[in-house]
């Protein structure tokens, strides 16, 4: 008799959206999992990123470090470095967290490694480089692999896998699948045996006009290869609440916002970006 399969949810790049975090955790709920797994940018963008903090670490089981969450977080660091320009968005977005919030963002991990149905699975924000390092959907054969690799952002395999120590895997071990966020854009690619998934945007969906997440499927902490799969969510939510929250609490480029959550057209030059 086959095992039973576990789901775990996967969300990425809330940036400050709180009604589409709370549709996307009702529909979770919804599908009785308890399982939520965030690969950040939880703030950032939308306006609502203290709230939004509260929500992922009531909800989430771990998240990651993403770009926005490393920036705001150490926001007065990378204005005194020069790194970035005190713009008025990004200190809208800062005057808006408690100390508290912005140390939490700081100190989230890289990476995080899982076992399901004998698929070794690593998440991050962007890339195995850095959550500043950005890889596209339509990208290099060497870019795709590199996904798949460890590196100092990584650290080696280490999925904390019960009664099996990390010291146990072969030197070398590496994921074969890998999930991600910040393009703002779901996708799944299958090549030379390895997994590459993008969970969208929840809250900056640039893909269209709802919010999306993934489920794998699978045996959780199974050695065992069994079925497994990654299916994509999408679920609408009241996008003008959320602009209109984004306008009563007078954040800077709500117009902006409001163009990219109605009609996916990104506030930046060139392609769309985290």
């Amino acid at each position: 008799m086959a095992p039973t399969l576990d789901r775990i949810a996967v969300v990425s790049d809330v940036h400050g959206n709180v009604t589409a975090l709370e549709a996307v955790l009702d529909d979770i709920r919804a599908r009785n999992i308890t399982r939520v797994l965030n690969l950040g940018d939880v703030v950032g963008k939308g306006p609502r990123g203290s709230e939004a903090i509260k929500l992922t670490r009531e909800s989430c089981e771990l998240t990651v470090r993403g770009n926005w969450d490393t920036l705001i977080g150490d926001w007065e660091g990378f204005v005194a470095r020069g790194d970035v320009p005190r713009f008025p968005a990004g200190q809208w977005t800062r005057d808006e967290l408690t100390d508290e919030d912005a140390a939490w963002l700081t100190g989230l991990p890289n990476a995080y490694d899982l076992v399901m149905s004998g698929k070794r699975i690593r998440l991050f924000h962007a890339s195995q480089t850095s959550e500043f390092v950005r890889v596209r959907w339509d990208h290099t054969v060497d870019e795709f692999r590199g996904m798949f690799t460890n590196t100092d952002f990584t650290g080696p395999w280490a999925p904390g896998l019960p009664g099996h120590p990390d010291e146990a895997w072969p030197e070398g071990t590496t994921p074969d699948v890998v999930g991600y966020g910040d393009i703002h854009g779901a996708y799944l690619e299958a090549d030379e045996g390895l997994v590459l998934f993008n969970a969208g945007a929840v809250g900056n969906h640039l893909d269209g006009p709802s919010a999306p997440y993934c489920i794998l499927e699978g045996v959780t902490d199974s050695l065992v290869p069994h079925s497994f799969s990654v299916n994509f969510v999408r679920v609408p939510y009241d996008i003008e609440a959320e602009i209109a929250a984004a306008r009563d609490l007078g954040m800077p480029d709500a117009e902006a916002y409001a163009l990219e959550l109605r009609h996916q057209v990104y506030r930046g030059a060139g392609k769309p970006s985290s």
